[in-house]
């Protein structure tokens, strides 16, 4: 009887005195669970992109340069660079969006050459176009984004030509299919700049873009017959539209300047700068975030000029 004693004693003994990783761990409480740090939150999601283009005074783009030629400023308050790279090995997503609306008929054909010719020198294994048409509606001709270029020259060869101009439907739905790709993004418009029959007008189109971190580059097309045709307005909101997302825009008046136009834009899609950036500070209660760019320490660097988006928008558009 006392050893069957002294034999529970030494067990229950055992038992209190095992060491704590051996012990299988509680779950925690409720209480515990609401007062711990949101670890598994990625800090990504502050992080903000701008795809810098910098160009000497002749408009030929500038390589070479390093970060610390670079000063970032967000609503006026200098930030530091945590990621600074060369855009020229980083994926391109291209939105090729032509015009296909009755004042474009004339024309419609020299652009889809050059168009197909751009996508040839532009594309490589790693990147992908869409091509897409608009008139009074807009259809994605490819469909989806590829690297094929098979498909893409046949996708450009079947389009055809419509009535109405839907430009800021093309802008917005193209934007919101780049929304979701990585890497750099790309708008490439071939248009005569006038819109006739969209559905969102112009600030929702530039939203979309800026909101996608889109580069829109504009090549209006201007009626070489007469100067009846052009829709000055049009232009000025695609120059508008293009500087306010870091792209740029182009006249063409024949298929020497057409493919002029789109040599320049893979030109200068080689040589663009990605500066990333967690914002330190928001002094501002506007949704909006204004964004500056600088060379500094750079020979002739007061001659360059600076592209890039204008800001970016703190909550982002439902949709």
């Amino acid at each position: 009887m006392l050893l069957a004693m002294l034999v529970s004693a030494c067990a229950l003994w055992a038992q209190q005195s095992s060491p704590p990783d051996t012990q299988k761990p509680q779950a925690p409480s409720t209480a515990e669970r609401q007062t711990e740090p949101p670890t598994t939150l990625k800090v990504d999601v502050n992080l903000v992109n701008v795809f810098v283009t910098v160009t000497d005074q002749h408009g030929a783009p500038i390589g070479g340069l390093t970060r610390d030629n670079f000063v970032l400023k967000e609503d006026e308050h200098e930030q530091t660079i945590k990621v600074f790279d060369r855009e020229s090995a980083v994926p391109l997503s291209i939105a090729l969006a032509i015009d296909t609306s009755l004042s474009t008929r004339r024309d419609l054909p020299l652009e889809q050459a050059s168009a197909k010719k751009f996508a040839h020198e532009i594309l490589r294994p790693v990147d992908a176009l869409s091509v897409y048409a608009f008139s009074e509606t807009v259809r994605e001709a490819t469909p989806g984004y590829t690297s094929d270029l098979k498909r893409i020259d046949e996708s450009i060869d079947h389009i055809r030509v419509g009535a109405a101009t839907a430009l800021y439907d093309a802008i917005y739905l193209s934007s919101r299919a780049l929304d979701h790709r990585k890497g750099r993004k790309v708008i490439v418009l071939i248009t005569d700049g006038g819109d006739t029959i969209s559905s969102v007008d112009y600030k929702a189109a530039v939203r979309a873009a800026e909101e996608a971190e889109a580069l829109v580059y504009s090549i209006i097309v201007v009626p070489i017959e007469s100067s009846a045709g052009r829709e000055v307005g049009g232009e000025h909101a695609l120059i508008q539209l293009s500087e306010d997302t870091g792209g740029k825009y182009y006249y063409a008046t024949s298929v020497a300047q057409l493919d002029e136009a789109f040599r320049k834009i893979s030109d200068e899609l080689r040589t663009q700068y990605l500066l990333a950036y967690y914002p330190s500070q928001h002094n501002s209660f506007s949704e909006f975030r204004r964004i500056e760019v600088k060379i500094v320490g750079a020979p002739a660097s007061s001659n360059y000029r600076v592209r890039h988006r204008a800001g970016y928008y703190s909550v982002k558009s439902e949709f």
